[in-house]
Order: C-alpha cells, then sequence, then structure tokens
C-alpha cells in the first residue's frame, strides 16, 4: 500500500511490490515469457530441479562429470532468464547474442562433462583448444554473475585475475601463467569454480531450494503472519513485534533479505503506520527483522552447508550452535520495538483485527515438512540431502490436505520451475567465489594476507577482528551473503583461527558480519526495501536498521571472544546460565539504544544500561555479576523514579 505524507493515514492504492523486488533485488531483474515461451522455460527450469534430485539421490558420476554438467545447466538457463541489463522487459525476446552466449558459455562446460575422463588423465598438459573453451566458459560466467548477483563481485574476482596472471604466479612466460590460471580455476575440482562452493551448492544447497519452493505454494508464509498476528498483535505496538516474529519463522526456510522485507513487509508495514510507528522505524523494523531470517536455522540463507563443508563438521553440529545468536538476534530487535511502542504510547491490534487463535490451529499440519526437517537432521539417522527430499514429499502430502491453497500437479511444476530458477544466483555466486578463493590459494596471496593482518594486529585480536568485520560489511555491500561467505572463509576466517579463534567462531563470524551489509549504509538493500514500502528516507531507514540490528553487531564478538556462546567447551548448567544472563543482557543494551525502560532513561542511565548489559551477554561468572548489578541498579532507579512520578 501505498501512504500519504500525513502522518499514520493510509490511502488505500497498491503497492507495486515487483518493482520495489526488480529495483532493489537484482534476483528479480528476469527477462518477461509469456504464452507458449514461458510454458518451454518452466519446463526447462523443471526438468532442471528434476536432474538436480537425479543427480543428488541416484548418479554415481565423477565428481568432474556432476559438477561440470550442473554448471553447464546453470550456464544454459541463467542466460535464459536473465537479460543483459536492468529493464529489458520485451516480452518473449532474447537478442541473437545472448543466444551466442547461452551455447558457447554451457558447451564450454558441458565439453568438460563429455571429455572429463581424457582431461583428468592429461595432468597440467593441456592443448590449445582446451585453454580457448575453459577461457569462455569462465569469461561466460563472469557475464551471467554480473547479470544476475552484481558488477561489485566481479571487481573483485577480476583484480584476483589479473594479480594471478601479472605477479602472482611465478611462471615468466604469461601465456604458461594465463594457460595454468585456467588449468586451475575450470579443469579440476579442488580450486576454481567446481570446487567446494559448486560441490556444496549442487549437493546440499540445490534440495533445499526445491523444498523451499515447496513450501512457499503451501501458504506458510501467511500461516506465520496470522499466528504471529494471533500471538502477539495485540500488545502495544502489536504490528511490529508481528513482523519480528513472522521474520523469525519465516527465516527458518527463506534465505533472501529483500524477498523476506518485501514478502512480509507489504503486510506488516502498513500495519505498524497506522498503529503510529513513524515511517522509517516501521520500515527498519521489518528490514532488520527479515535480514535476521538469514541467521535462523535449519537453512541460515545456504551457509549453513557451506560453512560445515569447509569445518569438516556435521550440518546439525553448526544448526545446534546457530540456535542461541540467533534467537538473541531477534530477542534484541523485539526489545528495540517494545521500548519504541512504550515510548511513543503505541496501541496493539484491536480484538476485532485479531485473527482468532484457535481456528488458526487447524492449519498447524503446514508445519509438518519443518518438523520432519528439523527432526531427520537432528538425529543424524539420514544424509541431508535425504532429510530434504522427505521433507519435499511431506510439503506435497500436507498440500493435498489444504483446502485454501491446495497442491496440484501443476502447483508441483511450478514448485520445480521456481526452485529451478532459484538455483541460478546462489550456482553463479558460488561459482565465481570459487574463482576469487582458488586465485587466492594458487598465487599465495592467503598467507601473504595471514601474515601481514596478524602482524599488523600483534596480539591484539580485538584489532583482527574489528579489520576482519570491516572486509566482511564492505564485501557485502556487493555480494551475496553465500559468496561473501566463501570468499571470507578463504581470506579472514583463517586470520582469527591463526590468532586462536576455535574453527566454527571464526566462520560464524565472517557469517555474521556479511549479512549485516544488508542493512548497513550505504548499500542497505533490504533497508531500501522497507523504505519504498513504507515511502521513508532510505539512508534514515538504514541508520534506523543498524541500531535494531546491534545485536548482530555485538554477539559475533562475545562468542569469537569467548565461544561458550556457541556452546563450545562448556556444559547444560553453564549453557542455561548463558541463556538467563544474555536475554538480560540484551534487555539493557536495547533499553539503553532505545533510551527507554519504564520511562525515558537519562544518559548516564544509558551508558551504565549498556555496559551492564554487554557484560552479562559476554559469558563469565565475573562478568555477569557486575553486568547483573550495573543493570539491576538501573531498573531500581527506574521504578522509584516512576513511583516518585505517580505520587
Amino acid at each position: 500500500m501505498l501512504f500519504s505524507k500525513k502522518k499514520n493515514t493510509a490511502v488505500e492504492e497498491p503497492m507495486d511490490l515487483e518493482a520495489v523486488m526488480k529495483k532493489f533485488d537484482r534476483e528479480s531483474n528476469t527477462r518477461v515469457w509469456e504464452g507458449t515461451p514461458k510454458i518451454v522455460i518452466n519446463c526447462i527450469l523443471a526438468a532442471f530441479s528434476l536432474f538436480c534430485i537425479y543427480v543428488t539421490f541416484f548418479a554415481t558420476w565423477l565428481d568432474a562429470i556432476r559438477l561440470s554438467s550442473f554448471m553447464g545447466c546453470i550456464v544454459f538457463i541463467g542466460f535464459l532468464v536473465y537479460p543483459a541489463k536492468k529493464g529489458m522487459q520485451k516480452v518473449n525476446y532474447m537478442p541473437w547474442y545472448d543466444f551466442v552466449l547461452m551455447l558457447v558459455g554451457s558447451g564450454s562446460f558441458f565439453y568438460f562433462t563429455v571429455d572429463a575422463m581424457t582431461i583428468i588423465q592429461q595432468g597440467n598438459n593441456f592443448q590449445l583448444h582446451q585453454i580457448i573453451i575453459g577461457t569462455v566458459g569462465i569469461l561466460c560466467l563472469l557475464e551471467l554473475c554480473r547479470r544476475c548477483v552484481g558488477i561489485p563481485i566481479i571487481i573483485v574476482a577480476g583484480v584476483f585475475i589479473v594479480y594471478a596472471i601479472g605477479w602472482g604466479l611465478t611462471n615468466p612466460d604469461v601465456l604458461r601463467r594465463l594457460e595454468g590460471l585456467v588449468g586451475k580455476l575450470f579443469y579440476t575440482t579442488t580450486s576454481g569454480i567446481l570446487s567446494t562452493p559448486i560441490n556444496t551448492c549442487s549437493k546440499y544447497i540445490a534440495i533445499f531450494i526445491i523444498f523451499g519452493a515447496f513450501l512457499e505454494r503451501t501458504g506458510i508464509a501467511d500461516f506465520f503472519i496470522k499466528i504471529s498476528n494471533s500471538v502477539v498483535g495485540g500488545f502495544s505496538g502489536g504490528p511490529a513485534k508481528v513482523a519480528v516474529v513472522a521474520s523469525a519463522m519465516e527465516g527458518m526456510v527463506s534465505g533472501s533479505s529483500v524477498a523476506n522485507t518485501v514478502g512480509s513487509g507489504s503486510v506488516t508495514i502498513p500495519l505498524m503506520k497506522k498503529t503510529g510507528y513513524k515511517p522509517e522505524f516501521a520500515a527498519a523494523a521489518e528490514a532488520s527483522a527479515s535480514t535476521g531470517g538469514q541467521i535462523m536455522p535449519p537453512i541460515m540463507g545456504a551457509a549453513a552447508f557451506l560453512m560445515a563443508e569447509n569445518i569438516g563438521v556435521p550440518y546439525s553440529n553448526i544448526v545446534v550452535r546457530a540456535i542461541l545468536p540467533a534467537a538473541l538476534y531477534f530477542l534484541g530487535v523485539f526489545i528495540t520495538v517494545h521500548f519504541e511502542a512504550k515510548k511513543e504510547g503505541l496501541r496493539g491490534l484491536t480484538k476485532d483485527e485479531l485473527p482468532r487463535f484457535l481456528p488458526l490451529l487447524k492449519q498447524s499440519y503446514l508445519l509438518l515438512p519443518l518438523i520432519i526437517l528439523i527432526a531427520l537432521v537432528g538425529s543424524g539417522s539420514r544424509s541431508i540431502a535425504y532429510a530434504a527430499a522427505i521433507a519435499i514429499v511431506a510439503t506435497i502430502v500436507v498440500g493435498l490436505f489444504n483446502k485454501e491453497d491446495r497442491i496440484t500437479p501443476k502447483r508441483i511444476w511450478e514448485a520445480l520451475a521456481a526452485g529451478g530458477q532459484g538455483m541460478i544466483t546462489v550456482a553463479v555466486a558460488c561459482g565465481v567465489a570459487g574463482i576469487i578463493a582458488g586465485t587466492i590459494t594458487m598465487t599465495g596471496l592467503a598467507n601473504m594476507m595471514i601474515n601481514g593482518i596478524v602482524a599488523l594486529a600483534g596480539s591484539r585480536i580485538i584489532i583482527a577482528l574489528f579489520l576482519t568485520m570491516i572486509c566482511c560489511i564492505i564485501l557485502g555491500m556487493g555480494v551475496p551473503t553465500t559468496a561473501n561467505y566463501c570468499i571470507m572463509a578463504a581470506t579472514c576466517a583463517p586470520i582469527l583461527i591463526k590468532m586462536g579463534v576455535p574453527d566454527l567462531a571464526a566462520h560464524f563470524f565472517v557469517f555474521y558480519f556479511g549479512i549485516v551489509a544488508d542493512l548497513t549504509p550505504p548499500v542497505a538493500l533490504a533497508a531500501y526495501a522497507g523504505a519504498a514500502i513504507a515511502q521513508a528516507n532510505p539512508m534514515k531507514t538504514a541508520i534506523t536498521s543498524t541500531k535494531l540490528a546491534i545485536g548482530a553487531f555485538i554477539v559475533p564478538y562475545i562468542f569469537a571472544l569467548n565461544p561458550a556462546m556457541l556452546f563450545i567447551n562448556t556444559n547444560v548448567g553453564e549453557v542455561i546460565l548463558i541463556c538467563i544472563t544474555s536475554v538480560i543482557g540484551m534487555f539493557g543494551v536495547s533499553s539503553a539504544l532505545e533510551g527507554y525502560f519504564l520511562h525515558n532513561m537519562r544518559w548516564y542511565e544509558r551508558v551504565v544500561s549498556a555496559i551492564g548489559g554487554l557484560l552479562l551477554i559476554y559469558p563469565g561468572i565475573v562478568t555477569d555479576i557486575i553486568g547483573l548489578g550495573l543493570v539491576g541498579i538501573i531498573i531500581l532507579m527506574q521504578v522509584l523514579t516512576k513511583k516518585k512520578a505517580e505520587t
């Protein structure tokens, strides 16, 4: 809905959500296919999803064959879906040069598929035509990446490739350096395009993307919003709390900050404005909550699978250790919107506006696929891919019983097509991230960076953490979360590990700060998307979003300095204590940021509350006692001041 500039006055005009998505989400800038061409394209996309399912569960191919055929399909459908530039909306139109790029790009990868055994056996003795084919394949992948991911990651990849050819490789012959680079980046499965990121994408991420596409067609997103409305909508500032709770639940199955913001924000942001929230705050609340979806188990924006592969631990291990940090993040946002509502005297939704809870319980069967997925993954009795496949079957069965949104053969076909299209951006980003990681490894640049930052930081780990945070945020301004994590896992995470941070904590640290780039100015795409819906000032929205998402800036430092928050080297009793003190600590930090607890806080109360909250969040008996004392003093002062004012 669009709103007039008069405060809290809604104008019943339809908001063009598709336009918002196309503006802030590059993945949404697709070609327009209608009629028979659309049917043909969707058939190709659905066939690709079925191909991925077949390869995951039945094929026993060599990695080189499996991964090169996967990337060949990605490049083929990628050029079918994404035009050369934004705004090319001519219906059923694809220029001749895109056909050429599609055929030669995918053909390059399929050449490796067909001739894989010969190429593997010949070692590094590449022929001229093989180097040309590999170069064409790399260039076509980079062009597709420019279309569906963005230019910043292309610049990063280009810089590393130029460095590798010009200075990074020791062979004095430039052509030999190029030959060696293309061979490593294109024709191996240990480094470059077909390395760990693409391997993980084809084995795990693809099947979960298909699962998400099926789950979306059961109407579960609408159920999340309704159940959140029923539970918290009636409280003070209810619509903002609905945004937080619904986004947390949607985050379990979705990984796109902008898509989450636009999807649920189209409902929650107008309600927040109607309740009395300022446009900037309403947009920021939705954006910060939606961005947090990427750190919410079990999916975590696909990065959880990559993290498990990089560290060499079970996926279920990653999911369990992500629970407390994610809960603290959403708790921080929830508390802050609560204090804002109290400070502004905002009401919740009326009883007539709230959906009834008991009738909604009849739809709780929609959660069955998620429950099955979590149970299978948690038990470790089945592989991740098998768990996702069972969850897909459960989703189809559940859809048969949903009278309001019943699943049909046509909807199954649409889900397969949506899943196929959803893989393009993730796979392309993973492929280019593999190029970046490969060049860094080949040239020894990773060791140079590690040694340089370790020397700069000395024994002061806080400096290394700060520099890593800045790198992650800057890179995240133009690189999707998945690719950002791949790059930082190859560059910055080893630096933290060398300085004594546990492997898991180091990888979580770079993962978290890659995500907050969607909220931090100047490139805060989720915040800007929310601002477009709220008709708010984009920069003010981004700044407010950063304040609301303070948990994402604090928590990574805590678990990097004391990994007990990730349940590392701790016991059940300590875990319970950490949970309790962290919750109280987040109350202290959130009240300090908002400047309100029982009433407006003085500046020194905010400072003491913030310090006490941070000490409570940091695991440790001494810090807990001091923090509890400081927060307790502020609470007592607030209570006494309020009583005095009332008398």
